[in-house]
């Protein structure tokens, strides 16, 4: 009995693998042989930079049609300027109360303490920024010892310290004639007779500029200057 060839058929085994077959490496070319390397960047093709348009040339008018001619204007005649108005006379100014009238200050005292009164007000005063030039000492009675010690030297040396004005000035009332006018006037009514006391305080207040001050008793000064002093 004849039996038929038996095909033998391979079987897969997954067990098996098949080794891979090396890839066929590409051969490595230097870069010298190639030539250096272009970036995409570089590749670009650079574009043309825009030409900068050139100042616009002026329009030329075209030929045989010439423009409109404007016509001149027409001169104005001269017009007559006016002069400056005069101004009106200003009206007058009334004198004010506080420097035409010098303020009147007055500090009780006895007829012995009016003395070391002017004194302390004269020491106020020149603390307070007012300058030694500035003020002038009258007494009624007993000359102060200032007064005393320059009229030894004479009356032309004794004056001439008041006509320079540098330093206060010590005087008796009954020459308040002959001071001059002072911003500050200071009174002593330390004695005399009341006529003169009387008779000066009017002309001390009237070389007073800005304040008289008076030392004294306040009813004598009171029925001299009046009641609101």
């Amino acid at each position: 009995m004849c039996h038929r060839p038996v095909r033998f058929v391979p079987v897969f085994d997954r067990h098996h693998v098949t080794p891979l077959t090396p890839a066929i490496e590409e051969p490595q070319i230097h870069e010298s042989a190639q030539g250096p390397r272009v970036t995409p960047a570089a590749s670009r093709t650079a574009q043309t930079p825009r030409p900068v348009p050139g100042p616009r040339p002026v329009a030329v008018p075209r030929p045989g049609r010439p423009g409109p001619v404007r016509p001149a204007p027409a001169q104005r005649a001269p017009q007559a300027t006016p002069g400056p108005v005069p101004a009106a006379p200003a009206a007058p100014t009334a004198p004010s109360v506080s420097a035409a009238v010098p303020q009147i200050q007055l500090i009780p005292a006895s007829a012995e303490g009016a003395l070391d009164a002017a004194e302390e007000a004269v020491d106020l005063l020149l603390d307070t920024g007012r300058a030694p030039g500035d003020i002038l000492v009258l007494t009624s009675g007993d000359p102060h010892p200032w007064a005393a010690h320059e009229l030894s030297f004479g009356e032309a040396a004794y004056w001439a310290l008041h006509d320079a004005g540098d330093d206060v000035f010590y005087a008796d009332a009954a020459q308040v004639q002959r001071a001059a006018g002072r911003p500050v006037v200071v009174f002593a009514v330390n004695g005399g007779p009341v006529e003169s006391v009387a008779g000066a305080l009017p002309v001390a207040l009237a070389r007073a500029g800005a304040l008289l001050i008076v030392c004294g008793d306040p009813k004598q000064i009171n029925s001299v200057l009046g009641a609101g002093v």
